[in-house]
């Protein structure tokens, strides 16, 4: 999760997420190119006075700025579309998670077992222990497999909501009446924190999200207690 004044993107929990920091990255550089280019020919052009009667037209310079942004915005738009695809794109799934979002909670249903669903509501500050994070920790924590492709879909039972895992490069509407799919693997075991990032009513910020990576083997232990 993200820490006190970081100003930088969270930590990628999924190879999703960490293509998604070497297009930001990516991004920046080419944006750090341009605004030095463009500040040095300004400064440049304020402090020498330069007079030609010869720069009244230019085709060469003319063309020359007008396919450089054209070849840069290729570099963006390469990169950008190949990222759309491979966020669109739904592997062969080895969990299905259904997320349904209600005013203000989730539920959640595994759908490949017959009993496993459940409610999870944020912990109330006077509940909560050392060791809980206020307003993300959840009292049912989502518990998946890592490096496992995993389908998430999500609804909404009431009005519109956002299932929002920042670190999983995840972030899907919950709209009524509707299935929204998206899908994710889980690359490194930890605790993942999300919320709700639709403006959904007046508590939509008590809509945390608890995510506990674990080991395939735990999860099929875990979900077997569950489903009993």
């Amino acid at each position: 999760m993200t820490t006190w004044l970081n100003m930088s993107l969270q930590d990628g929990a999924s190879p999703i997420m960490e293509q998604l920091v070497f297009f930001h990255d990516h991004v920046l550089m080419i944006m750090l190119m341009i605004t030095t280019t463009v500040s040095y020919m300004m400064i440049t052009l304020i402090r020498n006075k330069q007079t030609s009667r010869f720069m009244l037209e230019g085709q060469m310079i003319e063309t020359t700025w007008t396919i450089a942004p054209a070849i840069i915005l290729v570099f963006i738009a390469m990169p950008s579309l190949r990222l759309l695809y491979l966020m669109d794109e739904v592997h062969n799934p080895a969990l299905t998670l259904k997320a349904v979002g209600h005013q203000w909670y989730w539920s959640y249903e595994y759908s490949d077992f017959t009993k496993l669903e459940f409610d999870s509501y944020m912990i109330p500050q006077e509940e909560q222990q050392e060791s809980t994070f206020r307003l993300l920790d959840t009292d049912n924590r989502i518990v998946l497999p890592m490096n496992s492709p995993i389908r998430l879909i999500v609804t909404a039972a009431d009005v519109l909501h956002s299932w929002t895992i920042p670190s999983l490069g995840v972030k899907t509407d919950a709209t009524p009446g509707r299935l929204n799919q998206t899908s994710f693997s889980i690359n490194r075991p930890g605790i993942l924190y999300g919320q709700c990032s639709e403006i959904c009513g007046a508590n939509h910020s008590f809509m945390p999200i608890t995510i506990e990576s674990v080991p395939a083997k735990h999860f099929i232990n875990w979900a077997s207690k569950m489903s009993e």
